[in-house]
């Protein structure tokens, strides 16, 4: 197959789906209707020209006629009167016009025909357009009430792009919420089991202890100097460590200045 004959086919199959999904069965309908309606008033315009033309043979012929039985009495006329000579033209001329009327009245006939096939094909063509309506409005009503419950049952479902949006983004605040509750119930996990150290609660354990360490170093001092006074000897330096002596009697006179 060319390229050209598979364009043509794809172009062809995606025509055919846009024109589905543009298509309304109801506007078909009605537009059938509309066209049959139109038909109906196009025979029946047939019928009135035929019924105008036959009246209007049926006319000249009473007229012809009247031309004619006005031509038999002038004959007569003139044979009472001993002209046979008017008396014949007045018959020749009342032949001439029975010719015309036998031609009137045959065409008139063939009217009468024509305008009874019509005003039947119109009776029955009309009884179709009816029948038609009422079909019509009767697929009508069942395709709106059919597509009310499509989209019904579309919104209660989450069929419908809308719904299905809206589920789709439900369903991801779901796995969101449920990864974080997961990863939380973890990390609890592994710090009550030790496995990881709670850092803020470390560093304040530290602090606290470091501070109780210096208090008591502070007091152990305290308590030094005290008994330092009462024994009367010199307090050893802060931190614990005595004062350094000197060597020979440097110390001494050291301590005697003191």
């Amino acid at each position: 197959m060319s390229i050209a004959r598979r364009l043509a086919d794809l172009f062809r199959i995606k025509a055919n789906k846009a024109l589905d999904r543009a298509e309304d069965p109801r506007e078909v309908l009605d537009y059938s209707y509309e066209r049959q309606l139109e038909m109906l008033t196009k025979v029946r315009r047939g019928v009135a020209d035929v019924a105008t033309s036959r009246k209007r043979l049926e006319l000249q012929l009473a007229q012809l006629q009247q031309a004619a039985d006005r031509l038999q009495e002038q004959a007569a006329q003139a044979v009472d009167l001993g002209r046979d000579d008017l008396a014949r033209e007045a018959l020749t001329r009342r032949a001439a016009l029975v010719t015309q009327m036998g031609d009137i009245a045959a065409q008139r006939d063939g009217l009468n025909a024509e305008e009874a096939k019509l005003t039947t094909a119109a009776t029955r063509l009309q009884a179709r357009v009816e029948a038609f309506r009422t079909r019509k409005e009767t697929i009508k009503a069942t395709y709106t009430a059919a597509e009310a419950q499509t989209r019904v049952g579309e919104a209660v479902s989450g069929i419908s792009e809308e719904m299905g949006d809206v589920g789709m983004a439900v369903q991801r605040a779901e796995d969101k919420t449920a990864q974080m509750q997961a990863r939380a119930g973890a990390i609890d996990e592994l710090l009550a089991s030790g496995a990881i150290q709670d850092a803020t609660a470390t560093t304040a354990g530290r602090d606290d202890l470091q501070a109780a360490l210096d208090a008591a170093r502070g007091d152990q001092g305290v308590d030094r100097e005290l008994a330092a006074l009462k024994a009367g000897r010199p307090a050893p330096a802060v931190g614990g460590r005595p004062e350094p002596r000197a060597v020979g009697g440097r110390q001494s006179d050291e301590e005697a200045q003191r």
